[in-house]
């Protein structure tokens, strides 16, 4: 088997593909055009953020099996493209899940505390003491939208600051809410109430411009936003009006719609907005985690037919109210009425959580037990759903 690794991959996960046998070609910052012209030759494709894997790429992949993403979000990767072909898209939910709440709530503490504008100053050779009075976190609000993984070891690390934490997410269950000491509310209250508006959904067509002018009129005044999910769940132009108006007091993004940013994007010359190149998940304990899971679930797939953490389209376009695990989780993973989430549907597992795939976590960091549904032949590829990142 032939697998192409078109970004920069931990070297254990190299090493897990090349033990079980496998060719292994690491060719990154390939054009689009390069790109299409190499994956022809290859079985599995190891991506991470930056390769897009269009519908192009998947037509001229001939003898594609299985795309890899090392990672969780799938919004770079065409997945009803890849189902139309039979082919396999995986990808790693809970390897980074630490490393991402603990940069999101270091953005929380920078934008608070005006860190980054205090470092620019000193650096600038100027002692500027009375300009930069900051905001404690102590007993604020703290409003997460989206509470999988990531936006649930944030409301532990949050609780550690003794923050009050609120959450909308419509597919946690009660009890487990509950267990997390998280109060659960509706979307609307979530904006009335919170000091701070954490964002931790998927980019998905109900997500898209969660954020915007209509929505940051029900927010209280003053307001902070910090959105280290996905870029384009915000509206930016709106954000910048509020952040100019400071009806929104400050912000914090480690992601935008388009990335690279634009040097000249407007929210860059506000004092009042902070931001980071898309590196919630820059570490080297996150990217070892994501780099043996992917390498581990495709020598799996090869050797022993089994898929863990496959992800499907949802091609049946209902429209339904904001959700921030879009729906083929319930039917596609391999723990069908295991899912942490809609309702009552999963019970069982403290670290269970539906995230656009199902998985069985041993902790944060993102190991998973690899078990096959009993009395199932393990998929050789996912079709479309027939129906919930």
């Amino acid at each position: 088997m032939k697998i192409l690794v078109s970004e920069s991959l931990s070297k254990q996960g190299v090493e897990i593909l090349e033990k079980a046998g496998f060719t292994v070609h690491i060719k990154t910052k390939l054009s689009k055009e390069e790109l299409i012209r190499e994956i022809g030759q290859y079985d599995g494709v190891i991506v991470r953020s930056a390769t897009k894997v269009t519908a192009d790429l998947i037509a001229a992949a001939e003898r594609l099996k299985v795309i890899g993403r090392a990672g969780s979000g799938l919004d770079n990767v065409d997945t009803q493209a890849a189902t139309r072909r039979g082919i396999v898209v995986m990808n790693t939910p809970g390897g980074n899940t630490v490393t991402t709440a603990e940069h999101t709530m270091a953005m929380i503490c920078a934008m608070t505390r005006q860190i980054p504008q205090a470092t620019a100053s000193m650096k600038a050779r100027k002692w500027e003491k009375d300009r930069f009075m900051g905001v404690e976190l102590y007993n604020k609000t703290l409003g997460i939208v989206g509470i999988g993984q990531i936006g649930g070891y944030l409301a532990k690390l949050a609780q550690g600051m003794s923050m009050n934490v609120i959450a909308y997410d419509p597919y946690l269950a009660e009890e487990r809410a509950t267990k997390m000491g998280v109060e659960m509310v509706e979307l609307a209250e979530l904006f009335r109430r919170a000091d701070i508006i954490s964002l931790h959904t998927p980019l998905t067509a109900e997500t898209r411009s969660l954020i915007n002018a209509a929505a940051i009129q029900q927010m209280k005044p003053g307001v902070m936003i910090v959105n280290c999910a996905r870029g384009g769940i915000v509206n930016e132009a709106d954000l910048f009006q509020a952040l100019k108006s400071k009806r929104v007091a400050a912000a914090a993004f480690d992601v935008f719609e388009d990335e690279p940013v634009s040097p000249d994007h407007p929210l860059l010359t506000l004092e009042n907005f902070i931001c980071s190149p898309h590196i919630g998940a820059a570490t080297g304990e996150a990217q070892e985690n994501v780099a043996i899971g992917i390498a581990e679930q495709i020598v799996d797939y090869f050797t022993k037919g089994r898929c863990a953490d496959v992800g499907s389209p949802d091609d049946r376009g209902a429209q339904r109210p904001v959700d921030p695990h879009p729906r083929e989780c319930r039917e596609l993973c391999e723990c069908p009425g295991d899912c942490q989430g809609a309702g009552d549907r999963g019970q069982r597992g403290e670290e269970q959580r539906c995230r656009g795939f199902c998985e069985r976590d041993q902790g944060p960091g993102g190991r998973r037990e690899k078990a096959s549904p009993p009395g199932r032949d393990p998929p050789q590829s996912q079709g479309p759903p027939h129906h919930r990142d």
